[in-house]
């Protein structure tokens, strides 16, 4: 054997650790294109295109679909194909631009809430408005001046709107609320209404300070 094909021989020696070294590059490579590939996926969700308030029933037409980066929380918000071909009934306040939530809208066929206005015989706390969650108490009227214990005769009901007095106790302030109740509640809120109970809303949630 002669030293020019010795040498030739040593050429093609081949070090594991060169082969280890490089298994590890293309995994690092792959890792980062894989995060970076998640990273930039985006999901389309609805975007109310202008405010919805508790009751509205929303389509298509009044949402714009977005591209967002949802990472695994798509569940929580409406994307197209969760709109059902009814429309949908808006169950809180929804802002302009505002993502809109599953947990804010309810299906439109079938719907399981319907509203009725309520005499409060207590003060409305401030930070009640339309959209906001209340639980309504009453107190049964047992005579001519006296009521029993208080009871929740709804929870978690939205606020519609604020009914403005009018007439001679128009210098007494808000007393009466329009609320969505479920329509198996419908009978007791009424009943309470033509019994003349004291009936009054504590506010479930309170908006963050802007």
């Amino acid at each position: 054997m002669s030293k020019t094909a010795g040498n030739a021989r040593r050429k093609f020696w081949f070090d594991p650790r060169f082969a280890i070294g490089l298994v590890l590059v293309v995994v690092a490579v792959g890792g980062v294109y894989l995060i970076v590939s998640a990273a930039d996926r985006t999901t389309a969700v609805f975007t109310a295109r202008s405010a919805l308030a508790v009751g509205d029933r929303v389509e298509a037409s009044d949402l714009v679909p977005t591209q967002v980066r949802l990472g695994g929380t798509g569940d929580l918000y409406v994307t197209p194909d969760r709109l059902p071909d009814g429309g949908l009934i808006v169950t809180r306040t929804i802002a302009a631009g505002e993502l809109v939530p599953a947990s804010a809208v309810g299906r439109a066929t079938g719907t399981e809430v319907t509203s009725v206005v309520v005499e409060l015989t207590s003060a409305l706390a401030a930070n009640i408005g339309p959209g906001s969650v209340v639980d309504v108490w009453s107190a049964r009227k047992t005579d001519q001046s006296t009521f029993g214990p208080p009871t929740v005769l709804v929870d978690r009901a939205a606020v519609v709107r604020l009914v403005e007095p009018t007439g001679l106790v128009a210098g007494g302030g808000i007393r009466s609320v329009e609320i969505l109740v479920p329509k198996g509640s419908v009978a007791a809120v009424l009943e309470s209404i033509a019994n003349r109970d004291a009936v009054a809303v504590v506010p479930v949630n309170e908006p963050l300070e802007k």
